[in-house]
């Protein structure tokens, strides 16, 4: 039994971890892309033929947001 819970156990982390390194790949490889594609001067038609994949204002404005909410969260959990 101990076995069994041993592999799976494995098994599962293994899997986790994958996911984790994969998302962490592809969220490097958008951002250099983008990055490679936009790092000419973007204006007028260069702008329209080099549109990047993600809008990372947009995705700024997000991740701030969530870490706001996640401190207010913090914040107000831990003074109980």
């Amino acid at each position: 039994m101990t076995a069994l819970v041993a592999v799976t156990g494995g098994l599962a982390m293994r899997t986790f971890f994958g996911m984790i390194v994969g998302a962490v790949l592809l969220a490097l490889c958008v951002y250099a892309y983008d990055s490679y594609q936009t790092s000419s001067v973007a204006n007028g038609d260069v702008a329209q033929s080099n549109r990047t994949i993600v809008n990372w204002d947009v995705v700024a404005t997000d991740w701030h947001a969530l870490k706001t909410r996640a401190h207010e969260d913090w914040v107000r959990i831990s003074s109980r």
